[in-house]
């Protein structure tokens, strides 16, 4: 799903061709640029053992393809030449689009990672996929004259808060939106002309987390998000985002953390997110969700919400948020126990509880898990705010051209996802 940095290649020896070889080189170094910001030749020819003309080489077919641009070195304090800095072009650019139970946001995202433009449609209501598929054909349409004009689009991400089929970003069931078997990533590409993928919302935050954000560095790694439709997971092991034999695994919102609790949506008794709620936090501090900007909405980080619970002298209120962090913890224990992470990372309303209490909830977790994981992991709020969706479901878009950069390059922008 993700296209971490490609295996380094020192020579030619491992590789059966010199194109493969070529095209291996190519798609490691778009990748570094893309995924860890503006390098020097240099830098890039001592990160993968390539010497510095082949550096050049590399660097200089991925400008004739537009993806990559050089600019000339500054002064150096270094023995030597300077070095020419590289930077990824965001004109070659990915759609993302985030379906949510109050709204569907759709942003574009530049090669590099920056969100260039995000545009959140508030709905009266839960929309239907075709109702979602509408809004973002009809946003996008109104930037078709600077897409075509300004950007080479590579396709869309989208990102569903629900199970998603890996192979045909299929929504087989996502219960807050009320979607069972919609083929959302085909819907958009009948709509919008451009290819589409589709995936899990939690998995694409824990990408880009990865890449982009607090995990950046990590190869084990917990990203749990909770927003308007509950509470999605998504693992990241050895590096590589754990999927599940069809990519659902990560569901830690349906993890028991009360036996004694409420009835779910997904039919169990004491989910996660039964207990650990963003609409229970909002009644408790007397807000209301319309106009409120970022309480979770698309991984946003709540100032508004963590400002009214942390000034709130109610102690309805000092309860609610302890109670919240104590089903939490279990979520989180279980977790330690089971996956070993290295970091935990906590995105949208998750996010604000973490900034209420950091040490409380890592105390709580440290106090009940196994010693040997709970000694290790670091727990810390996500780093992208609320561009992070936008920036997972990107990235999903710009993996095809991240593993083959001359190849996806060369295609039109207006293929069907199927020919992509």
């Amino acid at each position: 799903m993700f296209v971490t940095e490609p295996p380094i290649f020192g020579s030619a020896s491992t590789a059966t061709t010199n194109d493969q070889t070529r095209r291996t080189n190519l798609s490691l170094i778009l990748s570094l640029v893309h995924h860890r910001g503006s390098l020097t030749r240099a830098e890039l020819a001592r990160v993968t053992g390539l010497n510095r003309s082949t550096v050049a080489t590399l660097t200089g077919q991925l400008g004739e393809l537009e993806l990559l641009y050089e600019t000339s070195p500054g002064t150096s304090t270094t023995v030597g030449r300077p070095s020419s800095h590289v930077h990824a072009n965001p004109a070659t650019a990915a759609l993302a689009v985030n379906p949510e139970i109050d709204a569907i946001t759709i942003g574009l995202v530049g090669l590099g990672g920056r969100v260039i433009k995000r545009i959140r449609y508030p709905t009266q209501r839960i929309p239907s996929a075709q109702e979602a598929t509408n809004i973002a054909a009809a946003v996008i349409d109104g930037m078709r004259g600077e897409l075509d004009s300004v950007y080479r689009i590579v396709g869309v991400g989208v990102a569903v808060p629900g199970l998603v089929r890996a192979e045909d970003g299929l929504v087989t069931y996502a219960p807050h939106l009320g979607w069972n078997d919609e083929p959302i990533a085909r819907m958009i590409a009948d709509a919008t002309g451009y290819p589409v993928w589709a995936a899990n919302d939690a998995s694409l935050g824990a990408g880009g987390e990865l890449l982009f954000g607090a995990g950046r560095g990590s190869i084990d790694l917990l990203y749990l998000n909770g927003g308007s439709s509950g509470i999605g997971g998504g693992v990241v092991t050895g590096g590589q985002l754990l999927t599940g034999t069809d990519g659902y695994a990560g569901e830690l919102g349906h993890t028991l953390v009360n036996s004694a609790g409420v009835r779910c949506h997904c039919g169990a008794i004491g989910c996660l997110e039964t207990e650990v709620s963003r609409q229970r936090l909002l009644d408790a501090a007397g807000l209301d969700v319309v106009g409120l900007d970022g309480v979770g909405l698309d991984g946003g980080d709540g100032d508004e919400l963590e400002a009214a619970l942390a000034e709130s002298r109610d102690p309805a209120v000092g309860a609610e948020v302890d109670r919240q962090i104590g089903f939490l913890s279990v979520a989180l224990r279980n977790a330690v126990n089971v996956l070993n992470p290295e970091r935990i990372v906590l995105g949208g309303f998750l996010a604000t509880l973490h900034s209420l209490a950091p040490e409380r909830l890592a105390q709580a977790v440290r106090a009940d898990a196994l010693d040997g994981p709970a000694h290790d992991v670091h727990i810390s709020a996500a780093g992208l705010g609320s561009n992070l969706l936008m920036i997972g479901a990107a990235e999903l878009a710009f993996s095809g051209l991240l593993a083959d950069p001359a190849r996806v390059a060369a295609k039109p922008s207006g293929l069907l996802a199927s020919d992509a």
